[in-house]
């Protein structure tokens, strides 16, 4: 009798946390390795999938792993992140069986992170085939543990390494979003592999994000996070330059300056509406993109964002700031526009000028959406 293969698993962690506090003593390895062995902290995902029963969607996070199974890349995903006590959830199993995700007992709160909960469990379930560490990252005893997985490492952020030399030297892959970044890598692991790639806007997916027909009240949006970083004072004092006609909608999906830029953009008297936080579904982003002549992108110090490729997708032509870190090889005279934040006003209404007359969804179609991308990994993988 035929023994039924072991489903090849790609596993992303990111380095999303949550839980209160800190356990004052974690239980070694070797416990927590019993315990999974047991079942009591839960079973491996076992199932191979029909890639017909599926689409490639959500966000940048699930977009990739998810991209891997309809290539046949793998079999099975999970998505791992981090809980500060002793008592993580259990398995999100709303995606099961294409995808679940799990969350596992941290040590200590500095990055990367230590959890002797996932040392337990890759020594109970072996290490996954293909191993995607994003952001902050983990210490070495994991990429250790995981000495046979295929390891891709991407920072989704301005710095192109987030992660200590001891812990960047075990990757096979190390993606960017700008050849600095690139370049970067490469002055510390000079043989290292780089793939400009950004995971958020090249792993796009049509199917989350497309045209509707209705109106479009708004003449601007900005999907961004309520945080420094995104730039949103860039924007503002450029609608103050403008006429008090144009209007400009602002999704925050989460941030802690929501109510500062509300009273900003009042100071002002510029016409902002806003949505959030909490963030919104995905359908009801790209219905609220939709609403929209153009969007903009105004961070300077910031990864590629995904949300470059997904306003293009939605049929909306983009605004860059012209010195974004990472991400501007996605505006071309197609897509879009970039502008100082010195003339970022006058950018605003060369691009509401244009808008019309530029195609951003065929050029995402023709060159950034998951089917193209998974086939550059694929060719990584095998060189």
């Amino acid at each position: 009798m035929v023994q039924p293969s072991t489903p090849r698993r790609i596993v992303v962690i990111s380095d999303f946390q949550d839980g209160d506090g800190f356990a004052p003593d974690v239980p070694p390895v070797e416990e927590f390795e019993r315990q999974w062995r047991s079942g009591e902290r839960g079973q491996p995902l076992q199932h191979t999938v029909n890639t017909d029963d599926f689409k490639v969607e959500g966000g940048y996070i699930e977009r990739l792993p998810l991209a891997c199974i309809k290539a046949g890349l793998v079999d099975t995903a999970e998505v791992w992140t981090h809980w500060r006590n002793e008592s993580p959830p259990p398995p999100d199993e709303r995606q099961a069986p294409v995808m679940i995700r799990r969350a596992f007992q941290m040590n200590a709160p500095q990055p990367p992170f230590s959890s002797n909960d996932m040392l337990g469990h890759i020594n109970a379930f072996g290490a996954p085939d293909i191993l995607c560490v994003w952001g902050l990252g983990v210490d070495e005893a994991i990429l250790s543990a995981c000495e046979k997985s295929y390891k891709i490492y991407n920072s989704i952020d301005h710095p192109a390494l987030r992660i200590p030399p001891d812990a960047s030297r075990h990757f096979d892959l190390i993606i960017t979003g700008a050849e600095w970044q690139s370049r970067e890598v490469r002055d510390r692991h000079p043989d290292m592999k780089t793939a400009i790639m950004p995971i958020g806007p090249e792993f796009a997916s049509d199917t989350t994000f497309y045209p509707i027909d209705s109106e479009k009240p708004y003449d601007i949006i900005y999907v961004a996070a309520a945080q420094a970083y995104k730039r949103h004072d860039i924007l503002f004092d450029a609608l103050a330059k403008l006429p008090r006609s144009i209007r400009t909608l602002c999704v925050f999906g989460y941030g802690e300056l929501s109510d500062e830029l509300r009273a900003r953009a009042r100071n002002l008297r510029i016409d902002v509406d806003f949505v959030g936080p909490p963030g919104v579904p995905f359908a009801e982003v790209n219905r609220l993109m939709n609403l929209a002549k153009i969007g903009v992108v105004c961070g300077v110090q910031d990864g590629a964002p995904a949300i470059l490729t997904e306003y293009m997708l939605a049929g909306l032509p983009v605004l860059a700031n012209s010195e974004l870190s990472c991400g501007l090889q996605y505006i071309t005279p197609q897509t879009g526009l970039m502008a100082s934040a010195a003339q970022f006003h006058d950018g605003i209404l060369a691009m509401l000028d244009r808008a019309s007359t530029l195609a951003p969804r065929q050029v995402v179609l023709d060159h950034w959406t998951w089917p193209h991308t998974v086939e550059k990994l694929r060719l990584l993988m095998r060189t």
